[in-house]
């Protein structure tokens, strides 16, 4: 692997903290926001340090001939400290659990990561190594030992991930268990990763040559395993935020019958407050339950309880169950008070209308929160409400005459 098989997952993992940026600064305190960033920071760290022209730049401004090693190995350390604390948050549970949980791992990582700078320390390695520091000095005391220590430290990491990943995804449905499962199978990689490595020290020890294994097989699963990883976290939020949004979106387009039969009685577009077409979805739904809610008010001297009863009792004897017939009983009331209101353009109901005493008044302190959506789907779709419109175009000047009288 060359530079650039580094550096671009690096680059990716910079790009992915800053795009957050702002979202992990206003909820640091969380614990699981503040593990997902600490998570792509030692991601991008453990590529860029790894890579071996930075490996060699590290030495050179140091002055210390291969203490990128223990550096890299620190940080590979702690990104799986990393790993394991991000699933012990997100998995959830209570929080005193969790604390005392997440601070093990932590701590247990921080000797390990400890002990390798002791070791570096100790032991002497003064040739450079940019790629085959491992087996160079497999046979070198104390460089010995912290070669295999963060090797375990790495396995260990891995097959913990493995089962904490299998257990929860056991008890999941759906991209979480999707997500698990990818995160499973990354942190696979830390096995045969260290195994490869640990083949090519053990043949060190024993006098062969199996160095392939540890300077090109070993960074190509590493580099696998930490994307795969990163990706199966990526993908229960990223699939979950596209749901969000096409469940948004869906909502807003099911509100469009409805917005489209209050829109001629809605309020002046001039005085409203409108927004871009580029705003956010939520705020799309916003204003559309908005603009319908505005229709409704200034119908409501014209909605007639009786109406909404026999449309009610239709409903029900065509088979629908009770949530629906409600919304189409409301659906029908709504279209016949628009077409109630279009034929007394001068408002004569409005003026003659009592405040508590009014069938408005009656509607409204009867009613609970409507099903929007329930009704524009019903003024789509529902024969009730096809049939109604036709008695309520008949109808709308007898209803004028009939309130005013």
């Amino acid at each position: 692997m060359d530079g650039s098989s580094y550096y671009i997952p690096a680059a990716a993992m910079g790009a992915a903290i800053a795009f957050k940026g702002p979202a992990l600064l206003r909820g640091w305190r969380d614990p699981l926001l503040r593990s997902v960033g600490v998570l792509l920071a030692l991601a991008g760290l453990v590529f860029l340090f790894a890579a071996p022209p930075t490996i060699g730049k590290v030495n050179e401004v140091t002055g210390i001939p291969n203490v990128s090693a223990p550096l890299v190995y620190c940080l590979l350390s702690a990104f799986s400290a990393s790993c394991l604390v991000l699933i012990i948050n997100w998995r959830g549970g209570r929080p005193e659990v969790t604390r005392r949980l997440s601070r093990r791992w932590i701590a247990g990582y921080s000797l390990v990561g400890a002990a390798l700078v002791v070791l570096f320390a100790l032991g002497d390695a003064p040739e450079e190594r940019l790629r085959d520091f491992d087996t160079y000095y497999a046979n070198t005391p104390f460089l010995r030992e912290m070669i295999v220590l963060y090797l375990v430290a790495l396995s260990a990491a891995g097959i913990a991930m493995n089962i904490m990943c299998w257990r929860w995804a056991l008890q999941v449905h759906g991209w979480l268990r999707a997500g698990l499962v990818i995160i499973a199978f990354g942190s696979l990689c830390n096995i045969p990763y260290s195994a490869a490595k640990f083949i090519a020290v053990v043949a060190r020890w024993n006098g062969g040559d199996l160095d392939g294994l540890s300077t090109n097989v070993a960074p190509v699963l590493a580099s696998a395993g930490a994307q795969i990883t990163a990706v199966g976290f990526c993908v229960p939020l990223a699939c979950q935020r596209i749901g969000d949004s096409w469940n948004t979106w869906s909502t807003y387009r099911r509100l469009g019958p409805l917005w489209r039969e209050l829109k001629p009685v809605a309020v002046d577009e001039d005085r409203a407050v409108r927004i871009s077409w580029w705003s956010p979805a939520e705020l799309q739904v916003t204003q559309r339950e908005s603009d319908i809610h505005d229709g409704m008010l200034s119908l409501y001297p014209y909605f007639d309880s009786e109406v909404r009863s026999d449309a009610y009792d239709a409903a029900v004897a065509a088979g629908s169950p009770p949530a629906r017939a409600q919304a189409e009983a409301d659906a029908v009331m709504v279209t016949a008070a628009v077409r109630a209101r279009a034929a007394d353009p001068e408002g004569r109901v409005i003026d003659s209308t009592e405040a508590a005493g009014g069938p408005a008044a009656q509607v409204a302190s009867t009613d609970g929160p409507r099903d929007l959506v329930g009704m524009s789907i019903a003024l789509r779709e529902s024969p009730v409400v096809a049939a109604a419109r036709g008695r309520a175009t008949r109808r709308p000047e007898r209803d004028v005459r009939e309130r005013t009288s």
